[in-house]
């Protein structure tokens, strides 16, 4: 369906009230900047006041419609959605039962997240992280949205992991092909290979792998990351949810517990059905899950490869750089309150043509410290720095490397974008309650300061770094922050944000950054949506487009009721934007996409602008 959002009346009376309160937002400005300033000991946001805009869009208004809202002038369409089926074989949803194990095996995951657009043989191959899926919709035909049967348990199995569908475009509209040989789903069960230094060590060794070379799986990926050899990149992100063991007595050991890793988990119910989620059987099993999973999307056939040398945590996304010297430099965050942000550096350079398969094995790993005076560096994680045994223990058990020297703990370090065209690198820390509160899960202290400036904070910030002489294998940095977020309707304090936010363009929990060709950068949300207290005017989650030169941030999107905006790419004549939504209705609240009462359904969409223009 090509919905046009018509949203004149909307914006006509979001400029009435931003110009009446133009006059309160200039009096809160010295305050606001110079609250900041005495926490960070910097103004973090610098705006070229004169610069013309550089949107073609005027921005929408916030609101709490069950519906996606976009700017005049701009369209979207249902690409694909949970449980539609990738193959004859498959079944079409089913709204009263949900489907089975074997309908959900056969088509698209839930929950979609990070997702790439590939050109193979002149196909197109959308490649999309499944993240996870929500229980009482799964099983909302059983009681209480619970399992009642191992078939349910291994249909929420099936929802998890990467769903690969090749798209067509006929006109302006784009839909999927059926039974594609490019057409795959990789799932928790899917044979994966280890390699790098942790590759084979005895933490990694289990009984169905006594080699640990093998493993089986991957399952709640977030975001994601691109190498320019054509290869996915698949980030396992809160893998510990899954795992469980038989008894509550059972004593979880020190190393899993820093992971999250409990006697019971999340109610999955993976461990009824297979029991290498049973860490007191399978102690090591939690060992091989929490990497960057290599996926290459044009050999339907090939074993996925977790990359252990990029580290074992919380993995958001993974941002890939080629350095000046041709070097590969990989950003990563660790999306937990308090925890790291992490590069890693190969040892070879990529050259084109050539073999590549061991530039995500070998290589250096390092954890970020931010210092007051807008500096930082990159901390050596290696067994001397971190006094851990072995190179293959830094890499699984990374959050303890990065404690050990000392890196700054960040406000859950999210999705890490690159500008394409000067050596800028962004990450967006989404919130911390706990800032300045307590510390993190490795007892590390979470002090107010620096890129992290407001104690419990609610509404996040983008940090920003540009590495010294434009080298990103160089150890030192300079930082500042792009934006803090806000409610300068509420606030008049460091809660209402930095100078780039009013009352048109607040948000919350910014999580999803990416930049397009022209050097924009567009940013998704996935944060508090009650629209009451301190979120008051946020409305449902959304997708802004932030101008690094002038600092200006105007909103673009709007998603239905209770979704996380989240992943997104481009067509290649770059016309059309690929937008993730994500987990419409997990409270109830929602019937999106085909609403009347329907069961919500994560989808990707389509944005086109009417005229036909490319999109960034």
């Amino acid at each position: 369906m090509n919905t046009p959002s018509d949203t004149s009346d909307d914006v006509d009376f979001e400029q009435i009230v931003e110009s009446a309160l133009t006059r309160r937002r200039f009096l809160q400005r010295t305050f606001v900047l110079g609250s900041i300033a005495a926490l960070s000991s910097q103004v973090p946001v610098s705006i070229a006041r004169s610069a013309p805009s550089r949107f073609p869009f005027i921005g929408v208004p916030s609101n709490v419609r069950d519906d996606i809202t976009l700017p005049k002038g701009y369209s979207h369409q249902v690409v694909v959605r949970w449980g539609d089926p990738l193959w004859s074989d498959g079944m079409q949803f089913d709204h009263a039962t949900r489907g089975t194990a074997f309908s959900q095996s056969r088509a698209l995951g839930d929950n979609v997240d990070g997702m790439e657009l590939f050109v193979v043989n002149d196909r197109m191959l959308l490649v999309v992280n499944n993240e996870y899926t929500n229980r009482t919709i799964i099983w909302g035909n059983r009681r209480n949205g619970k399992f009642v049967s191992d078939d349910d348990v291994l249909k929420g199995k099936m929802a998890h992991g990467i769903s690969i569908v090749e798209l067509k475009q006929t006109g302006r509209q784009w839909e999927i092909i059926k039974d594609s040989p490019y057409n795959r789903r990789i799932t928790p069960d899917t044979e994966m290979m280890l390699t790098g230094p942790a590759a084979g060590h005895p933490l990694l060794q289990t009984a169905a792998d006594p080699g640990g070379m093998l493993c089986k799986g991957t399952w709640n990926n977030c975001g994601n990351g691109r190498t320019p050899w054509g290869t996915y990149l698949a980030c396992e992100e809160n893998f510990n949810g899954y795992f469980s063991a038989t008894t509550g007595e059972y004593a979880i050991p020190e190393e899993l517990i820093r992971y999250g890793v409990r006697t019971k988990d999340r109610g999955y119910g993976w461990g009824t059905i297979d029991t290498r989620f049973l860490v007191d059987r399978h102690p090591n099993e939690p060992n091989r899950a929490g990497y960057v999973v290599e996926i290459d999307p044009s050999e339907p056939d090939s074993t996925p490869k977790k990359r252990t040398a990029l580290g074992r945590f919380k993995h958001e996304n993974a941002e890939l750089v080629v350095n000046g010297d041709g070097r590969v430099v990989v950003y990563m965050g660790d999306d937990e309150r308090g925890e790291f942000l992490y590069r890693y550096v190969s040892h070879d350079a990529y050259k084109p043509g050539e073999p590549t398969d061991h530039l995500l094995d070998n290589g250096r790993l390092y954890a970020a410290r931010f210092y007051e005076n807008g500096t930082g560096e990159w901390l050596l994680l290696s067994p001397k720095t971190t006094g851990l045994a072995s190179a293959a223990e830094v890499c699984i058990h990374t959050r303890q490397a990065a404690s050990a020297v000392g890196a700054t703990t960040m406000d859950r370090p999210e999705w890490v974008a690159a500008h394409p065209h000067a050596a800028e690198i962004y990450c967006a820390l989404t919130n911390n309650k706990n800032r300045g509160v307590k510390p993190n899960a490795g007892g590390d202290e979470t002090p107010v300061g620096g890129p992290n400036p407001r104690a419990r904070n609610r509404y996040g910030q983008i940090v920003r770094w540009r590495p010294m002489d434009s080298d990103h294998t160089s150890s030192a940095f300079t930082w500042d922050l792009y934006v803090l977020a806000g409610n300068p309707l509420v606030y008049s304090d460091d809660r209402a944000g930095s100078d780039n936010i009013s009352v048109g363009n607040m948000f919350n929990s910014p999580d999803g950054i990416r930049f397009d060709q022209t050097g924009l950068l567009w940013i998704q949300t996935d944060g508090q949506y009650n629209n009451q207290n301190e979120y008051e005017g946020h409305g449902n989650n959304q997708m802004l487009v932030g101008d690094p030169v002038t600092g200006e941030i105007r909103r673009f999107m709007v998603g239905p009721r209770e979704c996380e905006i989240t992943g997104m790419c481009f067509s290649p004549d770059r016309r059309t934007i690929f937008v993730g939504i994500q987990h419409p209705g997990e409270r109830g609240g929602s019937h999106w996409p085909e609403g009347g009462g329907r069961v919500p359904r994560s989808t990707v969409i389509a944005i086109r602008r009417d005229d036909g223009d490319i999109m960034g």
